[in-house]
């Protein structure tokens, strides 16, 4: 299980698509829901290359997204909302999921299937040229939106309080005044309203959630409500640089952009080709963490790629995780750098080999799991508590050049079907 990886739509569209299956193979990826709706705003895009229309565009992409590991996340307003209600958000290397079917499994033990998300669907669908007509009009309203965002605008309210290039010099001052404001405990009122503000929290909701931080005594927001103060931290960061000029306000991308911070609590690496984040991205993240420049990691799964194809044919049909179960090269590599700081070895346990008649018992009960009725009491337990998780996915038996599981597998299933 190799490192939790944020991306952002220039690093997927810089990939080979042989390029990218080993991106999803080697990373467990977070797709955040910016990173969907930049794909989907594609569909409105005028192109100057004649050759590939905007849904030419958008399946290649689609083609390329990640479909083995990972999962979509949760948008951020969700997530804290329910901060700000007293729930912990996920940590480091735990990507937040929505939809999980509450079950019983043998015996009674309490488990969650999580079957295929809308957008794994969405994607899927995107593949085969498939689009409706809600998503072309989706597009269409995305792209006007951020034709009208009025940075300079937002730019100037701030320097009306002071923020300017002569006081704010580098993005790093930019940080630290975003990051002293949400550890302080100076008018939590105007903090809490600048971020109902701007998640758009429900104003049935605002009421509950006064209530809880002054039963708390108003500590400082990162210590109430981590994420939350996260996401605040990372909204007034940009106001600022944009005020202090360390930002473009002539670009409304940026406003996009910066929104892919918002999902840095829960990566091991984020992987960008996009200037913007290489600027300010590592402001945000912890000595645990790693910010990659997209062409570095390009360069790196291409060498991979190379190096695997001069093996023949008939040793690659076995399926990725049993031909190349860990990133090849030494340690100097950057795939392998990035496991060996990310993603320790793994157990002699977890890597012993099953007989096949222990593999045969383990998938009757995979499939007996996943076909159990809903339980709504299992909706209570603890997360810490569940015996099972089971991940639905959509995957291809083969993809470029690779098969994702072996060949005789899905030849074998191809029979079944005819």
């Amino acid at each position: 299980m190799g490192p939790v990886t944020l991306f952002d739509k220039s690093f997927l569209q810089s990939l080979s698509l042989d390029e990218s299956v080993w991106f999803d193979h080697f990373f467990l990826s977070v797709i955040c829901p910016i990173f969907y709706v930049e794909t989907l705003a594609d569909l409105a895009k005028k192109r100057k290359d004649e050759d590939r229309s905007p849904e030419d565009e958008v399946r290649i992409i689609a083609n390329k997204t990640p479909v083995m590991s990972g999962a979509p996340c949760i948008h951020h307003g969700q997530l804290c909302i329910s901060n700000l209600l007293g729930f912990e958000a996920p940590r480091v290397g735990q990507i937040p999921v929505a939809g999980g079917r509450p079950v019983r499994g043998a015996g009674g033990k309490p488990g969650v299937v999580f079957e295929n998300s809308p957008e794994a669907e969405s994607f899927n669908r995107w593949q085969k040229m498939k689009f409706h007509q809600i998503e072309h009009d989706a597009a269409s309203e995305w792209r006007s939106m951020l034709a009208q965002l009025n940075l300079p605008e937002v730019a100037g309210r701030m320097r009306a309080l002071g923020i300017t290039p002569q006081t704010c010099k580098t993005v790093k001052d930019a940080a630290g005044i975003a990051k002293g404001l949400v550890h302080s405990r100076f008018e939590p009122e105007q903090q809490i309203a600048l971020l109902f503000s701007f998640v758009n929290v429900p104003h049935g909701l605002q009421g509950e959630i006064i209530h809880r931080w002054s039963q708390a005594g108003f500590p400082s927001l990162a210590m109430y409500a981590p994420y939350a103060a996260h996401v605040l931290m990372v909204e007034i960061f940009f106001q600022i640089a944009l005020a202090a000029n360390l930002i473009s306000s002539a670009r409304p991308s940026n406003r996009a952009d910066i929104a892919y911070l918002f999902y840095l609590p829960f990566c091991h690496v984020f992987v960008s080709g996009d200037k913007l984040h290489k600027l300010c991205a590592p402001e945000f993240l912890t000595a645990q963490q790693s910010f990659v420049w997209a062409p570095d990691l390009k360069s790196d799964l291409a060498r991979i790629n190379r190096e695997l194809m001069a093996v023949p044919e008939k040793d690659r049909e076995v399926g990725l995780h049993k031909f190349a179960p860990r990133p090849l090269g030494d340690a100097s590599e950057l795939c392998v750098a990035l496991w060996n700081k990310h993603a320790p070895a793994p157990s002699k346990e977890a890597t012993m080999k099953l007989s096949p008649e222990a593999e045969r018992k383990l998938v009757e009960h995979l499939k007996s799991f996943n076909q159990a009725p809903t339980d709504p009491d299992v909706a209570s337990v603890p997360a810490d508590e569940l015996n099972s998780i089971s991940i639905e996915r959509l995957v291809p038996a083969k993809k470029g050049s690779w098969w994702l599981i072996p060949k005789e597998i899905a030849d074998a299933e191809r029979g079944d079907r005819e």
